[in-house]
């Protein structure tokens, strides 16, 4: 840490020098244009990007399949615009991977393609996106697949239960979204003022749909599981149903708190949740002793279903939990 005097010229303009190391470093010299942005009680200072667009290049001659998919996703969400992949000879494995890749992202495509690289651009404005509705539009998927995925399970409807497994790329989509816009608030105080949401904020935003995100694997297993599984007794059926409702009204709750305008809103909603997660394991453990009766194979299925939709409340909760320090006083 360094500090400085502020001094005053020309009678009324409050001047400060900047440390010469870091001018250097970030080439700051004279005539340079700086861009000032206010949180808070504090100031923060950035040199003038001459270019909003960021860009990338990664070798990939070592990566194919699984591996090339996700260094791709992970330089989307470290905010690049511009991905170049380079390799002596890009195979048409290291392609597939590489289509792969785009087609989980949102506003990716492929913008060049040679045989030693591949070009690959982020189409969206940033400034233009909102976390706040990318964390809605997780919230809304994710609750619709839990309530689907049972269903799927009452109804033995195959259908039902292929929709909800295929809505899971949705809510990951969004899910990277949400990552990439975070990490740029914590990259650059231009980019956390274009999006109009303050820092804190987008932490506790990113938290939160780390957890849908988990809701919706959840209901994605619990789809999976009841494309294997026939008629199931009807008292178990019903339990599975009211845990369903349960949880859901959970995530309902704690997704109000944390988008409540009001702190008294927020609190109440965030202590209402965290209250009704506690009431869920007496619940669960009803279900579980009906599940003893059952043959051992079906029982085990139906375990895992009760166990996703027991976690499923608990990510509620901790949403909750995150609304609630969102709402509380700040130093």
């Amino acid at each position: 840490m360094e500090t400085r005097k502020v001094q005053v010229t020309g009678g009324s303009t409050y001047t400060v020098s900047l440390p010469k190391t870091w001018a250097t470093d970030n080439d700051v010299t004279a005539g340079t244009t700086v861009e000032f942005y206010p949180e808070d009680d504090a100031l923060l200072l950035t040199p003038k990007s001459e270019t909003d667009r960021q860009e990338g290049t990664l070798d990939i001659s070592s990566l194919e399949g699984e591996r090339l998919t996700r260094a791709v996703m992970t330089m989307y969400v470290s905010g690049f615009d511009l991905i170049r992949l380079e390799a002596g000879r890009i195979t048409t494995d290291q392609r597939r991977a590489i289509r792969d890749a785009t087609q989980g992202l949102v506003g990716v495509e492929v913008l060049e393609e040679t045989t030693d690289s591949v070009v690959i651009q982020d189409l969206l404005d940033s400034s233009e996106l909102s976390i706040v509705n990318a964390v809605t539009r997780m919230r809304l998927i994710a609750q619709s697949m839990l309530e689907d995925a049972v269903r799927a399970l009452i109804e033995n409807d195959d259908d039902i239960a292929h929709d909800v497994i295929e809505r899971d790329d949705d809510v990951d989509r969004l899910w990277l979204v949400v990552s990439r816009i975070f990490r740029a608030t914590l990259r650059s105080p231009r980019a956390a003022e274009e999006l109009g949401v303050p820092r804190e904020d987008c932490f506790d935003y990113h938290s939160s749909a780390r957890q849908l995100e988990r809701v919706a694997d959840h209901a994605a297993k619990i789809s999976n599981i009841a494309l294997k599984l026939d008629e199931i007794p009807e008292p178990v059926a019903r339990g599975l149903e009211e845990l369903q409702v349960d949880a859901s009204t959970v995530l309902e709750k704690s997704m109000d708190a944390l988008f409540a305008d009001g702190t008294a809103e927020a609190n109440r909603l965030g202590h209402d949740a965290r209250e009704a997660v506690l009431e869920i394991d007496e619940h669960t453990r009803q279900i579980d002793d009906m599940l003893r009766d059952l043959e051992p194979v079906q029982a085990q299925s139906l375990g895992l279903i009760v166990d996703s939709l027991s976690r499923s409340a608990d990510y509620g909760g901790n949403i909750a939990e995150t609304a609630l320090q969102k709402a509380a006083p700040r130093p």
